[in-house]
């Protein structure tokens, strides 16, 4: 029989242990006990759980949420951040408090992670919500008639269900990071006087520690980058003007994933802001000069701009076409046209330099996905760009690093990290990419990242443009991918270099069998490119293939698609 010490030890009286070692283990054991103790009285007590759902297509609502997540934890209550496609209806149910930070995107659409949420919350099956409270944070850009619209939508549609507004939604225009903090204070505050909770201390007493800093290389200070490289890709004789910049990163500490993208600050063209303030009659005015090159958007007129012309010229063709009412007519009449040409339109009636001021959007930089890979590249960026041109006008940013940058120029630029657009964690799985056009840009960055990891999962991707003799940028290197293995496949869509127009859905058509066969065996499919028309013809050859070759109609294959959305195999890149 084992005898226990009579001092109650949990330690045997028989066990080959010294008096120094005993009295060790004795005190160890008696710590284990404590915390047990304290784990348990924790435990008891009620805490209450902060779900933060997300809906992004760059990452930042993303970022938001994470922020939001380690403010509630510092707050003393549980808090996970998740996608909203991840989130059922039933779950919703589940949950008392929410919090939902979301993006708008194309039309006034939900991002690409928040479809099926949204779809499943219109449903008429979906449950009663009055034991939730929640609250709604919108980013958008008031450039666009549907502005935050998806976040109006999620709002609207949560308060039908009866659920209970903690705090009145808020819509953050491009500059969001002060109305996003100042909502986020303001719910937290609301949260913890409806809870009860209070702060948690964290080990030496202080409170828990708040999330992980930005970095500090942001839009208000952009690291200034040497412009190592300005290469044109594209032929001199293509219609198009497609570019290869590098940045080199110094000493910046930057760092970046493939898949990310890298904003860049650009200077509005001195040219223009010289006609514009001539136009307006105060050319000799520098501080306006400089203010117009570096601040203002001045290429492409604000809605706040065109009510303004209306109303002070309304016999002017602007205000013709205004009148009209056809949003489409608009925006044809406005393309090629810039803020000189709508002054110019108004003739006298135009409003003076003072006026016209505040009519002006900030000056935004410009994102662009990163065709390079860090394990390949780590102290330079590589962008693939077009120059956008048309008539004696072009694209802010474009034209900016094609015509008025060269090498060694230094250029205002910062990451914009896209965690939901990346290469497989698996290396062994199969990766599909679609990206005509620049949208090749990340997939650039993907082959370079799995050729540098050695990764043994197969990857294809369709590339097209208008002629392959002038448009086929990177052959030289797709080329050597594949006799190195890298690039499985390649199927090449050149539109205009037949009497039939033939695109990347065209070869995904094509080869429906195989496609549908690398998706059974898992592999991941990215799209990158225009959202407007690309994506959209991408995305019902994809629902397509499915149906054909799974033979159960156009629902199964919606749902089949809507299970790798979930699964986070089918992501997209689109703007």
């Amino acid at each position: 029989m084992t005898l226990m010490p009579p001092t109650g030890s949990l330690i045997p009286a028989d066990a080959p242990f010294s008096a120094q070692q005993e009295a060790w283990l004795a005190g160890f054991i008696a710590g284990i006990a404590a915390a047990g103790r304290r784990d348990t009285a924790t435990a008891d007590a009620p805490v209450t759980t902060v779900d933060v759902l997300f809906g992004t297509q760059t990452g930042t609502a993303e970022f938001l949420a994470g922020e939001l997540v380690a403010g509630a934890r510092s707050h003393g209550l549980g808090s996970t951040a998740t996608a909203l496609d991840d989130v059922t209806p039933e779950g919703l149910a589940a949950m008392s408090h929410v919090l939902v930070v979301t993006s708008t995107y194309g039309e006034g659409e939900m991002p690409d992670n928040a479809g099926l949420f949204w779809e499943a919350l219109q449903s008429d099956t979906t449950p009663r919500l009055e034991s939730l409270r929640y609250a709604v944070l919108g980013l958008g850009d008031r450039g666009y008639d549907d502005f935050c619209q998806a976040a109006k939508l999620i709002d609207t549609r949560l308060e039908q269900l009866g659920a209970g507004r903690l705090h009145e939604r808020v819509d953050c225009d491009v500059d969001f990071e002060e109305p996003a903090t100042a909502w986020t204070a303001a719910v937290l505050e609301r949260l913890v006087a409806e809870t009860g909770a209070s702060p948690v201390p964290a080990a030496g007493g202080s409170a828990v520690s708040a999330p992980a800093p930005r970095s500090p290389w942001n839009k208000r200070n952009p690291y200034r980058s040497r412009l190592a490289v300005n290469r044109l890709l594209s032929s001199p004789d293509s219609a198009k003007e497609i570019r290869h910049y590098e940045f080199d990163l110094g000493d910046s500490g930057i760092t970046y994933e493939a898949g990310d993208a890298l904003a860049v600050v650009p200077l509005n063209d001195e040219t223009l802001v010289a006609a514009l303030l001539t136009h307006l009659g105060t050319s000799g005015d520098e501080e306006a000069a400089e203010l117009l090159r570096t601040e203002r958007e001045i290429r492409t007129p604000s809605k706040e701009l065109i009510a303004d012309l209306v109303e002070r010229a309304p016999s002017s063709e602007l205000a013709s076409v205004v009148a009209h009412g056809d949003r489409s007519d608009l925006d044809s009449w406005l393309w090629g046209r810039d803020v000189l040409d709508l002054l110019r339109d108004a003739w006298s009636a135009a409003p003076g330099l003072a006026e016209l001021l505040p009519l002006l959007r900030p000056l935004q930089a410009r994102q662009y996905s990163i065709s390079s890979s860090p394990l390949a590249h780590p102290d330079r960026v590589h962008l693939t760009v077009a120059s956008v041109r048309y008539g004696r006008h072009g694209g802010v940013a474009s034209t900016y690093l094609a015509d008025r940058t060269g090498e060694d120029t230094t250029v205002g630029v910062y990451v914009q990290p896209n965690a939901s657009f990346g290469v497989p964690s698996d290396d062994d799985a199969p990766m599909v990419m679609i990206g005509p056009g620049t949208g090749i840009a990340p997939f650039r960055g993907f082959l370079h990242e799995r050729a540098a990891r050695g990764a043994s999962g197969r990857n294809w991707l369709f590339f097209g443009d208008r002629h392959r003799e002038t448009d086929f940028v990177y052959e030289d290197e797709l080329t050597e991918l594949r006799k190195r293995g890298v690039l499985t496949e390649l199927d090449l869509a050149f539109s205009r270099d037949q009497a039939e127009k033939v695109y990347v859905q065209t070869r995904m058509r094509e080869r429906s069998r195989e496609l549908y066969g690398w998706l059974e065996d898992g592999a991941h499919l990215y799209v990158c490119g225009d959202a407007s028309r690309m994506a959209k013809d991408v995305e019902a050859a994809l629902l397509g293939v499915i149906a054909e070759q799974r033979g159960r109609g156009d629902d199964d294959a919606a749902e089949y698609l809507a299970d790798l959305r979930r699964a986070k195999r089918y992501v997209r890149d689109v703007y």
